[in-house]
C-alpha cells in the first residue's frame, strides 16, 4: 500500500500551505479511531483516485496507475486545534502531478461526504 512510502523522497512539483475546514479534519480523525488507521477512501466522482489517510498524512493516489501519488496533505498544525475543535486546521499540501490542482479541493469535498457516509453505516451497525 502507498502509505508506506516516504513522502520526503518524491519530489513535489509544487508545495503551498493549506487551511482544512474543521468539519473534515474532525470527520477523518473520527474515522480513523473508528474504521482503521490507515484508511484507504474511494474518491466518488473522482475516478480511479483514493486517499489513504493515517495519523501523518493523507495521501491522493492514482489507483489505476499502480498508486501514483497525486497531492498530499501533511504537517497537520494541530495546536489550535487541541484548544477547540471548531478550528480549521493549517498544513501543508504537496502536489505531485501538474493536474492536481485542478482536484484538491473537490477531493477534500468528496472524501468528506464519503467520509460522512461512512460513519454513518458505522454508527448504524454500532
Amino acid at each position: 500500500m502507498a502509505i508506506t512510502r516516504d513522502l520526503d523522497e518524491i519530489t513535489a512539483l509544487r508545495v503551498m500551505p493549506k487551511t482544512i475546514e474543521a468539519t473534515c479534519y474532525n470527520h477523518v480523525r473520527l474515522a480513523l479511531s473508528r474504521l482503521g488507521n490507515p484508511l484507504r477512501v474511494d474518491i466518488p466522482d473522482h475516478r480511479g483516485l483514493d486517499i489513504i489517510l493515517s495519523d501523518q498524512h493523507w495521501l491522493c493516489v492514482d489507483n489505476f496507475r499502480g498508486d501514483q501519488p497525486i497531492m498530499a496533505w501533511l504537517d497537520f498544525d494541530t495546536c489550535k486545534h487541541n484548544t477547540g475543535l471548531h478550528e480549521p486546521v493549517t498544513c501543508q499540501l504537496r502536489l505531485y502531478h501538474m493536474h492536481a490542482g485542478l482536484i484538491m479541493g473537490s477531493a477534500l469535498d468528496a472524501l468528506h461526504q464519503a467520509l460522512q457516509k461512512q460513519l454513518a453505516e458505522y454508527s448504524v451497525k454500532h
